[in-house]
């Protein structure tokens, strides 16, 4: 305990700057030399996608290249640069803070998301995880509304996910690809990236009036009902599509264009961090809170608790749609059987290990499981018992999640640190 103070003190004077610039630091040492010297030189095949798990999962005798690399590449430049900057990054991070928040907010994830696409650009397959990553946290931020802040246990959103994803399918096949099932397209596909929003929202909009089927009749109870009655929509959503064959049926549907690249998934998931935490910190989310919390009491203070328990429900279901339109176009191809049982539990293991009523424990747990799950994947079915027993242990010892019950703090994570603030 004594080493991890004094490593905080340390390093309590750096600004966030500062640590995108060591980050930013460690990504362009692995672009240009990761591969032609550090790992050819560490005896590695290859560059490490994760960290090196895969490589350490399936070649144990690797392990010390693979820990060396990581030393070399990220943990050693990370904390060096991020330590030697401060003389430069604290006083912009001071000018900054003198800037409207929201314009320190945008330059931040500008300089974030540089990195993260200079990161990932070095192969596809970091492409893909980032992005399935990404549409992860928009999800469990999503459910986090119902099952966090309203205080409810849903378990539709794959439902939600799968109508989001086949609507916002049908619209850009039929309007912008010439497609088998829906024939010639109608409006030229040059018009397709600056419509696809549209084919987003459209979606979203259908999850959200869907959730109505599920809202109406169990707001109308108490205890575990919503539980039963989601659980039942998941299945039947699941079952209808699967017995529609003019959207492909159980054999799915594909062909969606590529209309979701890494900067529109990013912007996507900014924009419901940012919609979701001015929901929950409004007075609607407090009136939320108050449900979650009594809600006798909450009816009796003249809140309008069925109200406001369907809204929040409409609009977990909305951006629950959203990323299942993302999901659908990043993979080109979908079918019922990837919003069916398997989805909902990561979806609630990612909400429940972040933190419930947390924006901040939500994008951890979104994080943490995806990144997890891809770094586990050579061991096949036995991930699937390693992230359950972690998932367990958490809610032993961490009942409401790791990062439960706080919201984010821009102001205070774009400030300038100095000395005073080291002890703190």
């Amino acid at each position: 305990m004594e080493i991890a103070r004094k490593f905080k003190n340390m390093f309590s004077t750096v600004p966030m700057l500062g640590w995108l610039l060591g980050i930013f630091t460690a990504v362009l040492i692995e672009y240009y030399w990761g591969y032609d010297y550090i790992s050819y030189y560490l005896g590695l095949p290859k560059i490490p996608v994760l960290f090196g798990a895969l490589i350490v999962l399936k070649d144990p005798m690797m392990i010390p290249g693979v820990i060396g690399y990581d030393l070399i590449v990220y943990v050693i430049p990370i904390l060096l640069i991020a330590k030697a900057s401060i003389f430069f990054t604290n006083p912009i991070a001071a000018i900054l803070e003198k800037t409207p928040l929201w314009m320190s907010a945008i330059i931040h994830l500008i300089f974030f998301y540089g990195v993260l696409h200079l990161w990932a650009g070095i192969n596809d397959y970091r492409v893909l995880v980032v992005k399935l990553t990404l549409i992860s946290i928009i999800l469990t931020i999503s459910i986090n509304v119902i099952n966090g802040y309203q205080g409810e246990f849903s378990c539709s959103h794959p439902g939600f996910m799968a109508i989001g994803a086949y609507i916002s399918s049908i619209i850009t096949l039929y309007f912008f690809v010439n497609d088998k099932t829906f024939g010639a397209a109608v409006l030229s596909q040059g018009l397709g990236p600056w419509l696809f929003p549209f084919a987003l929202i459209l979606g979203g909009i259908g999850a959200s009036l869907a959730s109505l089927l599920v809202a109406i009749p169990s707001f109308r109870t108490r205890g575990d009902y919503l539980a039963i009655i989601s659980l039942a929509f998941m299945f039947i959503i699941k079952s209808a599509i699967e017995n529609l064959n003019v959207i492909g049926g159980a054999r799915g549907m594909g062909g969606q264009p590529d209309y979701a690249p890494l900067p529109i998934i990013f912007i996507w998931t900014m924009l419901c961090i940012w919609v979701v935490h001015n929901f929950v910190t409004s007075i609607m989310g407090k009136a939320l809170n108050a449900v979650r919390d009594d809600e006798a009491a909450s009816e009796s203070m003249t809140v309008k608790t069925r109200k406001t328990k369907m809204t929040a429900f409409m609009f977990g279901a909305f951006w629950a749609g959203i990323a299942g339109g993302l999901f659908a176009h990043v993979l080109a191809y979908i079918n019922p059987g990837m919003f069916s049982i398997n989805r909902l539990a990561e979806i609630l293991a990612m909400v429940y290990f972040g933190g419930l009523n947390s924006i901040i424990g939500s994008i951890v747990g979104a994080v943490s499981i995806n990144v997890l799950g891809e770094a586990l994947r050579p061991l096949e079915l036995f991930k699937w018992i390693i992230i359950p027993l972690i998932l367990i242990l958490v809610m032993i010892f961490r009942p409401y999640g790791l990062i439960s019950f706080k919201e984010i703090n821009a102001k205070r994570l774009l400030r300038a640190k100095h000395k005073r603030e080291q002890g703190a």
